[in-house]
C-alpha cells in the first residue's frame, strides 16, 4: 500500500512538472550573442527552442500599420503619433529592420509547433483599441494562424473584445486586479498575472483551475519562483530565460 501511494505522488508530481509549460518574453533574446526584444531573431532562437510558445507586443502606427514593440515610443518617436516610413527609418538595435506584424506572422508561421502569444497594447480611446484588436484579427485569420494565436492584453477592453469578435480565440487578462471568479464572469479563458499577484492571492491557481481557467505568470526570471508557481500547478510561466527553464 505503501508503494502504491507512493507511485501516486511520484506520477501527481511528473504530470505537475509536465502542465507547467515554457513562453518565451518577446522571443528568446538573451541569447550569446544577445539579440533584441521582439526582434525576428528572438521568434526564430524561441523556434529552436522547441518551447510553447513565444510572447510579442502589438501597437498601431499613426497611419494604421501594425508594428511590433514593446514601449510607446521607438527611439524618440511616439509610435502612434507617427508613420511607418518615419518608424522604420530606425532600425532595431540587433540591425533588423522595425518589424511590423505581418512579418512577425510570417516568421511564426514557419513553426507550427510554437504558440503565438499575441499581446495587444492599450491605446489612447476604446475605439483605437477596437481598430487595432479588429486589424489584428483580421490579419490572423487572413494568414491562417489562428489555431497558433492566443491572445493577453493589459486592457480588459480589448480582451472582451477579442472575445466578441473571435469567441473561440483563447484570452487572458494581463493587469492582476480581477479574482478567478471574475475573470470568469468577465467570460476571458484565464489569467495572466505577474508572479507578485499569486504571492499575495496563494489559492487563486488552485481557483482558477477549478473554474477551467488557464494559469500563467510573469516575468518569472527566477528558477526559485519558478518552482514555487510549479508546486502550485500553475500552467504556464512566461520568461526571459526560456532556456534555463525550460527543462526544470
Amino acid at each position: 500500500m505503501k508503494n502504491f501511494i507512493l507511485g501516486l505522488a511520484v506520477l501527481s508530481t511528473v504530470m505537475m512538472k509536465a502542465q507547467t509549460q515554457i513562453i518565451a518574453h518577446r522571443g528568446y533574446f538573451q541569447t550569446q550573442p544577445p539579440t533584441t526584444e521582439n526582434s525576428l531573431q528572438s521568434l526564430e532562437n524561441a523556434q529552436k527552442l522547441k518551447i510553447y510558445g513565444s510572447e510579442f507586443d502589438v501597437r498601431m502606427t499613426k497611419d494604421g500599420v501594425l508594428v511590433i514593440n514593446h514601449d510607446e515610443h521607438h527611439g524618440k518617436m511616439e509610435i502612434s503619433e507617427a508613420t511607418f516610413k518615419e518608424l522604420e527609418v530606425l532600425k532595431l538595435s540587433n540591425g533588423e529592420k522595425f518589424p511590423t506584424l505581418k512579418d512577425y506572422l510570417k516568421q511564426g508561421k514557419k513553426d507550427k509547433a510554437l504558440k503565438l502569444i499575441v499581446e495587444i497594447k492599450p491605446a489612447k480611446t476604446p475605439e483605437i483599441e477596437n481598430e487595432i484588436t479588429q486589424k489584428t484579427i483580421k490579419m490572423i485569420k487572413d494568414m491562417k494562424l489562428e489555431s497558433q494565436s492566443e491572445f493577453i492584453s493589459f486592457s480588459l477592453n480589448i480582451c472582451k473584445e477579442i472575445k466578441k469578435q473571435a469567441p473561440s480565440f483563447k484570452v487572458q487578462y494581463l493587469n492582476g486586479e480581477l479574482s478567478p471568479e471574475q475573470i470568469k464572469k468577465e467570460g476571458l479563458d484565464g489569467m495572466d498575472y505577474h508572479y507578485s499577484v499569486f504571492q499575495k492571492n496563494p489559492t487563486w491557481i488552485a481557483e482558477a483551475k477549478t473554474l477551467g481557467l488557464i494559469t500563467n505568470s510573469w516575468t518569472v526570471n527566477d528558477i526559485a519562483i519558478y518552482d514555487e508557481l510549479k508546486k502550485q500547478g500553475i500552467g504556464f510561466v512566461t520568461t526571459n530565460i526560456p532556456d534555463q527553464l525550460k527543462n526544470k
